[in-house]
């Protein structure tokens, strides 16, 4: 029997970078995009290379081009470091999985490094087919730790929660990840919403301005550490502004919305250094009225619409700038 299971892309509504500083964030899932893995039992254990593993190139300009899309690492590494936290965990936990080996595949068209968190969706596909495979059943909020430690315990990339708790619970979350809290349970307060109540939401990306997460969290993480003021202040405007949204939500005050995914975004200008391109992709948004923000460190952006109207003048010019522009899914298992 094969075992198929599916993680899709993030999309931080509000609150963003604050997850990764005891702060509050907002996010959900889309089904736009997916990362697949599927697992068979096999004789001995087998990892298959897909088109991120890719060794063999045409010609100089073909592996610029990939390493531009993709990085220098592809999928084979997620799926590695995957498996071994999953058997560390099982270890730890003394729970017992039987000697079967297995193969697996994975396949995704998540955009890449565009803060849509496609290499932790494939991570989460993964330990899901893991889980089913051995028959292991792991809390979600657990299971968005262990994702996370594969990235940043294993490969030493720089990331966040907030996207593995999305991934974790696939439905839209609001995300408290107050110190007390976190050092207490070893995970943040998180609290189920209604996708339903995310209305007229667009998302728009021009690949070529993919930026990575750690460009822009390296710098902002220093000077947190070293607690400067002004990044102290940030990360307290920022919790605050998701517990506005929560609130803006349950009321349906659709221009509470808008103005708050403005501030959200305009907070993040003041502090941090941001491309000519990616200014330009929120600009030409807000230019025919939407609001908008980055889905995570750039590459992508957020917002609300009020019509139909809206929605097609809002395509119409982020489309002569190249700039692909879809309505979210948004996942509500």
């Amino acid at each position: 029997m094969i075992i198929e299971t599916h993680s899709y892309p993030r999309a931080a509504v509000i609150g963003n970078p604050s997850d990764g500083y005891f702060g509050k964030t907002i996010a959900f899932l889309f089904s736009n995009f997916r990362a697949t893995i599927q697992l068979y039992h096999s004789p001995e254990l087998k990892i298959y290379p897909q088109a991120l593993d890719i060794t063999s190139f045409n010609s100089i300009e073909e592996l610029v081009d990939n390493v531009n899309m993709s990085g220098y690492y592809g999928g084979m590494r997620l799926i590695k470091a995957t498996i071994k936290v999953f058997y560390d965990y099982c270890q730890r936990q003394d729970i017992k999985i039987d000697n079967r080996n297995f193969t697996i595949r994975y396949q995704s068209n998540i955009p890449l490094r565009l803060g849509l968190a496609g290499s932790s969706a494939i991570i989460t596909a993964c330990m899901k087919a893991l889980m089913s495979f051995y028959g292991v059943e792991i809390p979600k909020p657990i299971m968005a730790n262990l994702v996370l430690s594969v990235e940043t315990e294993e490969l030493g990339i720089s990331a966040g929660l907030q996207d593995r708790v999305a991934q974790a619970f696939e439905k839209p979350v609001f995300m408290d990840f107050n110190k007390a809290t976190m050092e207490k349970q070893g995970y943040g307060n998180y609290e189920v919403l209604k996708a339903d109540d995310m209305r007229n939401m667009y998302i728009a990306f021009r690949k070529n301005l993919s930026e990575g997460t750690e460009v822009v969290h390296n710098n902002l993480r220093a000077r947190y550490n070293i607690g400067e003021k002004v990044v102290l202040d940030a990360m307290h405007k920022w919790a605050g502004l998701t517990d506005a949204y929560r609130e803006a939500l349950k009321k349906d005050d659709q221009q509470a919305i808008h103005d708050l995914i403005n501030e959200n975004f305009d907070l993040r200008r003041s502090l941090i250094p941001i491309s000519k391109g990616n200014i330009q992709m929120v600009e030409t948004a807000r230019s025919v009225g939407a609001s908008a923000k980055f889905t995570g460190s750039g590459g992508a952006i957020i917002g609300t619409y009020t019509d139909e109207t809206m929605y097609e003048n809002l395509k119409s010019a982020l489309n002569k700038e190249e700039i692909e522009v879809i309505k979210p899914v948004i996942v509500d298992k």
